[in-house]
């Protein structure tokens, strides 16, 4: 028999180039099938085993990551025995089983949707601990090697297949070559600049997707917990690659997925803010939620081009966001003042896109006439104008043709109308249209009955700019043959991106950055007087009590409409996003009021209430009675609301 691995690396050390038969021990546990275990804890004890020998073995080859993940099974597995040994409940879907292993007895029936979440919070726990410890041996700096402990490996087999851990060269190597074992392992560690800036934003990317799973879980979506949970695992591949330095496209890269609760500011109970620092609050993280929606704009931009510098510049940006978020929504929670913030001019190189645009897409649009000359017998203020257009694309016999609406009385006409045209980026015929012919546009004066349309002026709009420009907004002149009519056209074209290439402008904005070193190191929170406790309900003027149902509702029609808003690719309107703003504030100042618990807020609640009811139950019938159905409807509808929160008031009312 051979003797113990410990023996036999202290008593009888093998000579380098000795190759001997391998050992027994471990070899033969990994190979050999295990037996029929008697019961759970004899099972657990088996797989725990196997893991250990793993870990040993990846110590042996000096692979301190796959170490690392074996020893935390084995720890998993430790926990999972003692708790059984303690009679509690074992959750076996958690445990990763080794290979050749079946299922333990009891987890082979399991529901997928719990096989899948025992496999994300182990990968998410997996993670996390893989980070920390990489944290702390960076921060050690010459720790990790002297705390590292002694190889035991068996005689022969492991020193036959991998070089020493120190070797100890007697001189360098003819020529400066580099051993074989060494440059694989360098390599591997060192990537170039570009190849680790991809490898860094793939992995940031699938522990985004695996956070976003973990939150979906949580909040019982299992559905989208899966669909995050597969993009992970979708970017394994992708990351492999790219540890060999091998290059990715990372357009096919999901888009990372956005947590709306950042961006919601919580009160937390018994912390006073006042009106004007609650409104300076809602205001900064408003500009930081738009910092963030920019930054992730233009990152989707340069994904989509795989520019993967750009691309995780702008992760690191908003990345920076969420930081200052993180500042903001932490002294507003605790009652603190508001912190000092300044801007920042940033200046950075973006593509200007229209992402709503596909690559067979060509937007027209007539904005107006400037002093649109009229026909004999006509004058200006009786000009009854339209613009006809043609676009001589695929053919001239074929070309597109459409026209405004008539605007009149009025020489200086404002039409505004877009018009969407159909091209073909690489057709020989568009290329020939775009560099000689472009957009031909006629005005005409609209004629009466029994009077035929009459032409006033024609213009030429060239398209040669889109070869390096999406937009092109011109004023060309109208002209009467080749005779100048002292008329003008104001016309716009639009396309998805330059046809030569991309358009990159450089653009410099205000940047918030908020300063954390403003933040008191105590929270003062605004004391509360006890001897009065209903003049603190009316402590803050800006609010009275309203109906929560009302509000709730109210808000989620400001959300629909900011999602209509965002899904268009519209610019939002201010008075939208201060009155969601003023309805999300006005919730949580009620609901910090009710949650006192003091009878003076609550008898004044259920009076609001009942004047709510009864002023929508007349708001009713006086609708009906004018025949104005919608405003009927809608007011039936809060009418039902109001009587619905006043029922769950009642129950909830101590008997």
């Amino acid at each position: 028999m051979p003797p113990p691995p410990d023996q036999a690396v202290t008593d009888r050390p093998a000579p380098p180039t000795q190759q001997s038969t391998p050992p027994a021990a471990p070899p033969a546990a990994d190979s050999a099938p295990p037996p029929a275990p008697r019961d759970l804890s004899e099972a657990l004890q088996q797989r725990m085993e196997r893991y250990q020998s793993a870990a040993a073995q990846a110590k042996g080859q000096g692979e301190e990551r796959k170490t690392r993940m074996h020893q935390r099974i084995v720890k998993q597995y430790q926990d999972a025995i003692r708790a059984h040994k303690a009679g509690r409940a074992v959750n076996l879907s958690e445990l990763p089983v080794p290979p050749g292993f079946p299922p333990i007895q009891g987890t082979e029936g399991s529901a997928g949707d719990q096989s899948i979440m025992g496999v994300l919070e182990t990968a998410m726990k997996l993670a996390n601990q893989d980070e920390d410890e990489e944290e702390g041996e960076g921060g050690e700096g010459g720790v990790k090697p002297a705390a590292r402990p002694a190889v035991v490996r068996p005689v022969g087999t492991a020193q036959a297949r991998t070089p020493p851990q120190h070797p100890q060269p007697r001189g360098p190597p003819a020529g400066g070559a580099v051993p074989v074992g060494q440059g694989s392992a360098k390599a591997n560690t060192k990537l170039q600049s570009k190849a680790q800036q991809q490898l860094d934003f793939l992995e940031g990317r699938k522990r985004q997707l695996m956070q976003a799973a973990l939150r979906s879980k949580q909040k019982n979506d299992l559905e989208g917990a899966k669909q995050h949970l597969r993009h992970a695992k979708g970017m394994d591949p992708l990351i492999q690659a790219a540890s060999g330095g091998l290059p990715v496209d990372i357009s096919k890269v999901p888009a990372a997925p956005v947590n709306e609760e950042d961006f919601v500011l919580v009160q937390k109970r018994g912390v006073q803010v006042s009106h004007r620092a609650a409104e300076q609050y809602s205001n900064l993280m408003e500009l930081l939620k738009q910092q963030h929606e920019k930054c992730m704009s233009y990152s989707k931009q340069f994904t989509h081009l795989g520019n993967v510098s750009e691309t995780s510049r702008f992760e690191r940006m908003a990345e920076e966001c969420k930081k200052h978020m993180e500042i903001l929504k932490h002294a507003h929670g605790k009652g603190y003042p508001v912190p000092k913030f300044h801007h920042e001019e940033r200046t950075f190189n973006v593509i200007k896109i229209f992402p709503n645009l596909t690559n067979s897409d060509m937007i027209l649009t007539v904005m107006k006439g400037i002093n649109l000359p009229a026909p004999q017998g006509v004058s200006s203020s009786e000009l009854n104008a339209f613009v006809q257009f043609e676009f001589a694309f695929p053919s001239s016999e074929e070309a597109q043709r459409d026209r405004t609406s008539t605007v009149k009385n009025t020489n200086s006409p404002e039409f505004n109308e877009k018009f969407k045209l159909i091209i073909n980026r690489s057709h020989r015929a568009f290329k020939r249209v775009v560099q000689s012919k472009g957009i031909k546009l006629e005005v005409f004066h609209k004629g009466g009955l029994f009077k035929t349309d009459r032409v006033v002026g024609s213009a030429q709009l060239k398209l040669d700019n889109l070869e390096n420009k999406c937009e092109i907004r011109e004023i060309i002149e109208v002209l009467d043959g080749r005779k100048p009519t002292g008329g003008r056209l104001d016309v716009a074209v639009q396309i998805r991106e330059p046809l030569g290439g991309q358009q990159l402008e450089s653009v410099t904005e205000k940047w918030v950055v908020i300063d954390p070193l403003t933040l008191p190191p105590v929270a003062v929170p605004t004391p509360k007087p006890k001897s009065n406790p209903v003049k603190d309900v009316n402590s803050r003027e800006a609010y009275k009590f309203h109906s929560l149902s009302l509000l709730n509702y109210d808000k989620e029609r400001a959300e629909r409409k900011i999602v209509e808003y965002k899904r268009a690719q519209r610019e939002l309107p201010r008075d939208l996003l201060q009155s969601h703003r003023e309805v999300s504030q006005r919730i949580q100042w009620q609901r910090n009021q009710l949650e006192r618990a003091e009878p003076g807020p609550q008898r004044e609640y259920e009076a609001v209430l009942d004047r709510l009811a009864q002023g929508l139950g007349d708001s009713v019938k006086r609708f009906s009675s004018e025949g104005n159905r919608e405003a009927a409807k809608d007011a039936l509808y809060r009418l039902r609301l109001v009587e619905s929160e006043m029922q769950n008031l009642r129950r909830k009312r101590p008997a």
